[in-house]
């Protein structure tokens, strides 16, 4: 995808400028070049004074939004505006959003926020309200989280719909609430070396994958969220985030405190709200959603599980034969694939319940709920999982395995789609065929849940 120059951007206005996350840098470095010599902080402090973001919960963390530079101009500013400044539409459409490189979408301001946190912590000593700022203050809303949404095009992304009914804490301000924690405590420690705004979110965002995946990839880089964001923040201490949150909100608007019984149930809701929240956002792999890859609809109508399952069945997709890379590059593996399930077998749908790219995420075939056509005689009973490429004689990544192996496994079973002591399965184990690959059967015959079963004739 080509970035979006800043001469570009001139003459672009906020209704028709392409919501990518390249676009909005290119913003940023329009910024940084009107304002020569300023640092991160001044230039993070103009684009929020832009959007909007200097509430009294915000101020109290920050400080005032103004940066003392001059202004903006008025295409520049009407563009951050609509850009960062974040809300959801009575249709669902969900604003101050942007696709980035990866395929995932983040809410600019919880991003911001903490990337200026983590700035400021440089010249205070210390970072105040990091997590705040990017996720606590939300997370004590009913209901809780969710959903993801999709583009009307990936090419030139203008609009967002969420995928269900909207909660205050949406994936994608999950996405950037996350990054901006992880920003925010990384540009927070002064032995690094302080990039520009522009320069952090590119190398972030922007870093492709070489031949090896995530497996030889850095260790800041957007693919790498939620294992970053887990070793940053307990549970524990999320929690007593959110509730000093509450407490700070109802200061500011002058309400008494808490008593007690409000206290003793709010606490109650967070707790509850952050096992859904851990098991949604840890525990579980990145999914990319089928609309996201651009995926037919169904032929027909789906045949709904049962669930819980009792197998995971393992596959390769042999053709395509190479791990995909890029968020581009799997989705177009991902519809070649449902195009040849549909139109050359004759099935309803793609397959496999979930596909493993070699970028970091997960695909969404069938998904959870409708039955797959994977392992003849046996789609009722598993899930079909399957990594793209050819596994005859090497391996898939450890990272992608990983995903498969731990995390959509712990996420199937701690949702209730898996039962606790379900069986990891070969094709070749039920059905005459050669997948998933010897490489790759021989490695899954060393994961924990894999069974032996007789193979049906």
């Amino acid at each position: 995808m080509e970035v979006v120059t800043s001469k570009c951007l001139l003459s672009l206005s906020p209704a028709t400028s392409s919501r990518h996350m390249d676009d909005f840098i290119a913003a940023v470095k329009r910024v940084e070049a009107g304002a020569p010599g300023s640092g991160p902080l001044a230039v993070l402090r103009r684009l929020r004074e832009a959007a909007g973001l200097n509430d009294a919960f915000v101020r109290h963390f920050l400080g005032n939004a103004d940066s003392g530079g001059a202004e903006l101009d008025a295409s520049l500013s009407g563009y951050l505006s609509t850009a960062v400044r974040h809300r959801v539409t009575e249709d669902a459409k969900e604003e101050g959003v942007v696709l980035t490189p990866d395929g995932t979408t983040v809410a600019l301001a919880p991003l911001l926020l903490g990337i200026e946190a983590g700035f400021l912590a440089r010249s205070a000593g210390r970072v105040r309200g990091l997590y705040q700022l990017t996720l606590a203050n939300d997370l004590d809303s009913s209901p809780l989280l969710g959903p993801d949404g999709c583009w009307d095009s990936v090419t030139s992304p203008q609009v967002f719909t969420l995928l269900g009914s909207p909660s205050a804490l949406t994936a994608a301000r999950v996405n950037g609430g996350m990054d901006g924690a992880v920003l925010g405590t990384e540009v927070a420690d002064k032995s690094r070396r302080p990039l520009s705004l522009s320069g952090l979110l590119t190398e972030y965002y922007g870093r492709p994958l070489e031949s090896k995946g995530l497996d030889a990839a850095p260790r800041l880089i957007s693919r790498r969220r939620r294992e970053n964001f887990r070793g940053l923040a307990a549970p524990p201490v999320l929690a007593r985030q959110v509730l000093k949150a509450a407490e700070l909100r109802r200061r500011l608007t002058g309400r008494s405190k808490m008593t007690p019984n409000e206290r003793k149930q709010l606490a109650a809701l967070v707790k509850e709200g952050m096992k859904e929240f851990v098991h949604q956002y840890i525990d579980c792999p990145p999914i990319i959603p089928r609309c996201m890859w651009g995926a037919e609809p169904y032929r027909g109508t789906p045949t709904m599980l049962s669930l819980p399952l009792t197998f995971m069945y393992i596959h390769h997709t042999y053709t395509p034969g190479e791990p995909c890379l890029t968020f581009q590059q799997c989705a177009a593996d991902m519809r070649s694939m449902q195009r040849f399930h549909q139109d050359d077998r004759g099935w309803d749908d793609i397959g496999y319940s979930f596909v493993a790219g070699g970028d970091g995420y997960l695909y969404e075939g069938r998904g959870w709920l409708w039955q797959g056509a994977h392992t003849k005689g046996h789609n009722s009973v598993g899930y079909g999982v399957s990594f793209i490429g050819d596994y005859t004689t090497a391996l898939p990544s450890q990272h992608s395995m990983g995903l498969v192996r731990d995390q959509l496994a712990s996420c199937a079973v701690g949702g209730g789609r898996l039962i606790a002591d379900f069986v990891v399965q070969g094709h070749r184990q039920v059905v005459n065929t050669s997948c998933p690959g010897d490489a790759l059967y021989k490695e899954i015959k060393g994961w924990e849940h894999f069974g032996e079963v007789k193979k049906e004739k």
